[in-house]
């Protein structure tokens, strides 16, 4: 009896009331692509894996899921295979299952892994949180699924479920009792959840044993083997007879001179000849050409949109003669590209014309090498002193620009500025010499006043007292006034405020 074999659903003939433990007959198991999202699912979502296991035995051994008649590829049932793929989907917290994982544990291909997941997604097992993508030149995202109990499995066993939350979304019902017509068929189901299985292992066609077979008795395939017996003597035969012509041992001169061991090493030695570093298989003349086209649109910016295949193609010629995608790129340097490429692999195939012949050598392409790697560094450099440069400007003291005729300009304007504030200066000075009050005679406790509310100001940062007697009266009456002292630390200030570097806020 199958490991996943479960018993049929149980019918009961007649009808009970309402709100009695009643279940009926089923339909067949089978939910539209549309619907298979968490959004629009009609099952509830599987608390914990080993409830959401029993649901998973149970449409394994139903016979409710029939997909060849929806579809005529992929699986033809829910098997073994299937369930074990469910037990390792139950095993992660969240749901998140990465292909190359699933390849790995299973040793099934991406294609019939593929197969497996659609079946537990058509019987309402699985449902879409996030559909995985892949673009090129990005990550790769994985699927998101939610573990899903069909609600068809809730009928055959009388579940009853409710939700506790009017405003929750339907797929979070609880449980809250099962009819006692799906008590035994649920602790069964139970039993099964609780049991881990084994990866299935793939069957042995009969055809090709019998095939084998009748390849030893008809001699074809070398020495000819009885069927009641053993190949060996070793082995411990049925019938324990055996004769020189039955047996597989080779002879005792091959035996004692070792041939038949050097044989076996030889053997050994040319399947490795055909095999690189690290046991993998060296690659033919499209492999190396499909290899150097998907590192080259990796690497080059203006080959990120093209194919591989083409890509590969154009390059067919440099990957014929044993470029990398570092000599390729070397050669670029040398040829120089356009600034706006609307088609990138006729580009490469333009600046990829002759170059096998131009560096026939490998010392030539290093040389190429060479000073691509040098304009980079000089390239990297200069964007280095660049970036300095900008810095000093926006962050250090103002300078006066270059150019000598700005230079006219703004001394005529100061110039104008200055005979400005003379007149205004003496227009004051004139009025106070009328009225007979004079302009600027303060005493020695106005002043010590003035100096302490500059002295304030510094404290918190503001300088416009200071800045503004600098402006109006000029500097060195802003030196008579408040020192040399407070003057200095008002310019320090300022130059702090205007970096870049720092933030300065006023005090409260």
């Amino acid at each position: 009896m199958s490991a996943v074999a479960a018993p049929t659903v149980a019918i009961v003939p007649a009808p009970r009331p309402a709100g009695d433990d009643t279940v009926g007959m089923l339909p067949e198991l089978w939910v539209p692509e549309a619907l298979q999202w968490l959004s629009s699912s009609a099952g509830r979502v599987a608390l914990e894996g080993y409830s959401w296991m029993q649901a998973v035995h149970w449409v394994a051994g139903s016979g409710l899921y029939q997909p060849r008649r929806h579809r005529s590829s992929g699986l033809r049932s829910f098997g073994p295979t299937t369930v074990f793929i469910a037990q390792l989907l139950a095993e992660l917290t969240p749901c998140f299952p990465g292909m190359k994982y699933l390849i790995r544990r299973t040793g099934l291909s991406k294609r019939i892994v593929n197969y497996h997941l659609a079946a537990l997604r058509e019987t309402g097992l699985l449902a879409y949180i996030s559909k995985g993508t892949r673009v090129r030149g990005a990550r790769a995202e994985t699927s998101e699924f939610a573990r899903m109990v069909p609600v068809e499995f809730d009928v055959a066993l009388g579940i009853r479920t409710v939700l506790r939350d009017e405003a929750a979304p339907a797929y979070t019902r609880a449980v809250t009792g099962i009819a006692e017509t799906g008590r035994e068929l649920m602790a069964r189901l139970g039993k099964k959840a609780s049991r881990k299985l084994r990866r299935p292992r793939p069957k042995t066609s009969p055809k090709a044993s019998l095939a084998g077979a009748q390849e030893g008795a008809d001699g074809v395939g070398g020495t000819p083997v009885s069927v009641g017996s053993r190949c060996t003597p070793m082995g411990g035969g049925v019938d324990g007879s055996s004769s020189t012509t039955t047996t597989s041992l080779p002879p005792e001169s091959r035996l004692a001179s070792g041939e038949s061991k050097s044989l076996s090493r030889k053997k050994y030695q040319a399947q490795a000849a055909g095999r690189g570093s690290g046991g993998r298989q060296k690659l033919n003349k499209i492999g190396r050409r499909y290899q150097l086209g998907r590192e080259l649109t990796e690497q080059v910016e203006w080959l990120r949109s093209c194919s591989v295949a083409r890509v590969s193609w154009v390059a067919r010629d440099v990957a014929d003669a044993g470029w990398t995608a570092t000599e390729v790129l070397a050669w670029l340097h040398l040829r120089g590209t356009a600034d706006r490429v609307h088609r990138g692999s006729g580009l490469l195939a333009v600046l990829l014309n002759g170059a096998e012949t131009v560096l026939d050598t490998p010392a030539r392409r290093a040389d190429a090498i060479e000073q691509w790697r040098g304009a980079q560094e000089a390239r990297r450099r200069h964007r280095i002193e660049q970036v300095r440069a900008d810095r000093e400007r926006y962050e250090g003291d103002w300078q006066l620009p270059e150019s000598r005729g700005v230079h006219s300009e703004m001394d005529s304007a100061v110039a104008q500025l200055k005979n400005a504030s003379r007149a205004l200066v003496q227009d004051l000075v004139d009025d106070a010499e009328g009225t007979g009050v004079a302009l600027y005679e303060i005493d020695d406790q106005e002043l010590a006043d003035i100096r302490a509310a500059a002295q304030t100001g510094l404290e918190s940062g503001d300088t416009t007292l200071i800045n503004d007697t600098v402006h109006g009266c000029g500097l060195e009456e802003a030196v008579r006034i408040y020192g040399e002292d407070l003057i200095r630390r008002a310019h320090q200030l300022d130059r702090f405020r205007r970096s870049s570097l720092s933030t300065y806020a006023y005090g409260a």
